[in-house]
């Protein structure tokens, strides 16, 4: 999950300064953790603890309120009873990695991922990319193959996965639904060859960066093994210390670190 977060920090200089090349500092002065790497440590610390993700979500999205929530999901956090709200919004992809590295089958996955997302992100589409994104993430530190994982994600969600980094990213431009980011941050690690080409792949398409590199940091973080020291290093110094406790703890409990 530590390649979630990493992807979304990397990422977060341009969600709004779009790029379309590989050719990027992974880090710099303004790169910061936002609502990804808080919900992504919410999902972790549900994990942990009681399985509660609703509530591990909203104590930790009310603790780090300025963390760059979307209108509708600021909303929800700031009710006195939240309810879900039909969303499709890809917020429900890029929180759930967690639930691939924790649990050990696919039904256990898919009934996890799910319960990631009902709470807010009830709508089908909602469910779905997340669903996708923590079974993506199951089936590679489980010793698929990318062609088995693509053939594995795109028969049982319908997703077109026979498309490259280059062919999507003249056309692709800023969305935050699932159905037009959990797709093409799959292809993203689907196309690489390292940790850090996925991320490069995400953030190059140009489009909601942090959301798909964090998404893309999971898959690839769970494919290809630990995260370079460099990497893990710069993490830990941009993470709040309470973040990255519940990320350390999790990685250690479920032997991703």
């Amino acid at each position: 999950m530590i390649g979630a977060i990493a992807g979304d920090i990397i990422g977060s200089v341009y969600e709004f300064g779009h790029i379309k090349s590989k050719d990027f500092p992974l880090f710099g002065p303004e790169s910061r953790y936002t609502d990804d790497s808080v919900l992504t440590v919410a999902i972790a610390q549900a994990i942990l603890t009681d399985g509660d993700y609703r509530r591990a979500v909203l104590d930790l999205g009310r603790r780090y309120p300025d963390a760059g929530y979307g209108g509708f999901f600021r909303g929800w956090l700031d009710s006195p009873d939240p309810k879900p709200y039909n969303s499709w919004g890809n917020g429900s992809a890029m929180r759930v990695s967690p639930v691939g590295f924790a649990f050990e089958s696919v039904e256990d996955v898919l009934r996890e991922a799910q319960r990631t997302a009902e709470f807010t992100h009830d709508h089908p589409e909602g469910i779905k990319g997340a669903q996708a994104t923590a079974l993506a993430v199951f089936l590679a530190r489980t010793e698929w193959d990318m062609d088995l994982i693509r053939h594995e994600i795109a028969s049982r969600f319908g997703y077109d996965l026979d498309r490259t980094v280059d062919e999507i990213r003249p056309g692709y431009g800023f969305d935050e639904s699932c159905q037009r980011t959990v797709p093409e941050a799959i292809i993203a690690f689907l196309d690489s060859d390292s940790y850090e080409d996925a991320i490069r792949n995400a953030v190059s398409l140009g489009g909601d960066a942090d959301t798909l590199a964090c998404i893309t940091g999971g898959i690839a973080e769970a494919y290809y093994g630990t995260l370079p020291a460099v990497i893990i290093e710069r993490v830990k110094g941009i993470l709040p210390a309470d973040l990255w406790r519940v990320a350390e703890e999790f990685c250690t409990r479920y032997n991703i670190c």
